[in-house]
């Protein structure tokens, strides 16, 4: 047993003071105890702690060409033109590779207030598309790097098996990424028999998008899978509608909704470019919507129906995606800004007459980041996973600020990084804003972006 003692706390029924958490020898919050004294031998921690937030979609690997993709080409560019862009970019990495960058973004993220990830991962083969002699050998990576950063990982393995609608072969630069079923298959019992009793891990699969999964197959995936969280990415781009509807009558989510019937297992990405019928069953669906804002805008996108969406309900969460910004804060921010810009309206997400907007925006994201990655975290109660985050509450972006006013200013006050500890099952992994690998970490890194793009 070990206790945690903080000067605040946002718990399921507000904010207290003096609030000691007791946890069991796995990080697990036994108990809330609040106006309570700090007692001998208490952790202590002198800031407002949350509840921490998992980032529920990452391509690890694209940190490594995060901003390259900012000069101008020849024509019209788009995301499909960034799209070859990552490609040419991953022709020279490596397993070791991919783990310094992993690690880093890994470091990074907790860093940033994420307690959590989900990594969307399908970098599998290597260079030229031969397969390892393990095939889970990059994934095994993955977890590696998140290991390293203390990070708690749910592995998503990413089935791609055709370039677009209709089972069309994959092209060069896919090569990297492609399975078919028994392929797939062998990929996960390989994943389930390494990590499926790992507390730092949980295992999903995420058939990467109806245009690269035939639907058989994806009928095929879904059934041999009855557990775990599945993640799809969908109605991310106008032209992916255009090229559904032409393949098949429907449009993605629509078809989705149809043929699949996604429930809470589900977190669907993007899903950007939807209806209001769409908006209103996926929301009534259980299923979150993985929303991607910083992302999504340096692509052109689109924005998401954030407004429609959240006044049904909807469940949703936040990831960084390629990474061009790892921070909540940014996320969470563009989220309500891109409902502003659409709307001609402020605090349009607040959810209601008086109520605080980060507050609302905080809470959905760490109720369904929670959801999505399949940890038993997202709120400050007995039961579940001591991941938090601590705000410096002696910031000047903070002083004079107490209850939700804080949390207001964490999200919109600036671009100064308020989270001053993070706790992971109980345990400290960033102090005082630093991580205690912060150097070995970043020097590795480094190192191996000046090999692969010096």
């Amino acid at each position: 047993m070990s206790n945690l003692f903080f000067a605040s706390a946002l718990l399921p029924q507000g904010w207290a003071d003096n609030v000691l958490i007791r946890l069991d020898g796995r990080g697990r919050i036994v108990a809330v105890e609040t106006g309570a004294p700090c007692p001998p031998g208490a952790e202590r921690f002198d800031g407002a702690a949350v509840a921490g937030i998992a980032n529920l979609h990452s391509h690890a690997h694209q940190r490594a060409i995060a901003g390259m993709g900012e000069s101008s080409g020849e024509g019209t560019d788009s995301f499909w033109s960034w799209r070859d862009v990552m490609y040419r970019a991953l022709d020279r990495m490596t397993p070791d590779d991919f783990q310094a960058v992993a690690a880093q973004l890994y470091m990074e993220t907790l860093k940033a207030g994420f307690t959590a990830v989900a990594e969307f991962h399908y970098l599998h083969h290597d260079r030229d598309g031969s397969r390892y002699a393990d095939p889970a050998e990059m994934s095994h990576r993955a977890v590696a790097a998140a290991r390293e950063a203390g990070l708690p990982i749910t592995l998503l393995p990413v089935l791609y098996n055709a370039s677009g609608f209709g089972g069309t072969p994959p092209t060069a630069g896919q090569r990297r990424f492609v399975h078919d079923g028994d392929g797939f298959a062998r990929l996960t019992e390989r994943l389930r028999s390494a990590y499926g009793d790992a507390d730092d891990v949980r295992l999903g699969i995420a058939p990467h998008s109806l245009r690269a999964v035939p639907d058989g197959l994806l009928a095929d995936t879904i059934a041999a899978h009855p557990e775990g969280p599945i993640h799809i990415h969908i109605a991310e781009q106008r032209k992916e509608v255009e090229d559904c509807l032409a393949f098949s009558g429907r449009r993605p989510v629509e078809w989705l909704l149809e043929r699949h019937a996604p429930d809470g297992r589900w977190c669907l990405i993007h899903a950007t470019h939807m209806t209001e019928a769409e908006v209103a069953a996926v929301a009534a669906s259980g299923a979150v919507a993985g929303l991607c804002p910083t992302t999504e805008a340096n692509l052109g996108d689109g924005f998401f129906a954030a407004e429609s969406y959240l006044g049904q309900g909807g469940r949703w969460g936040i990831g960084s995606d390629s990474h061009i910004s790892v921070s909540p804060v940014e996320d969470l921010r563009w989220l309500e800004y891109g409902a502003r810009l659409t709307s001609g309206r402020r605090t349009v997400l607040a959810g209601g007459p008086r109520r605080s907007t980060a507050r609302r925006l905080v809470e959905d994201a760490q109720a369904g980041g929670a959801q999505a990655s399949g940890f038993e975290s997202g709120r400050i109660a007995p039961g579940l996973r001591a991941d938090l985050v601590v705000l410096d509450t002696h910031h000047p972006l903070l002083a004079a600020r107490s209850g939700d006013a804080r949390l207001d200013g964490w999200i919109f006050a600036g671009n100064a990084n308020l989270v001053r500890d993070v706790i992971v099952a109980g345990r400290v992994v960033v102090r005082d804003r630093r991580h205690p690998q912060e150097d070995a970490i970043a020097e590795r890194f480094t190192h191996t972006i000046r090999r692969l793009l010096g």
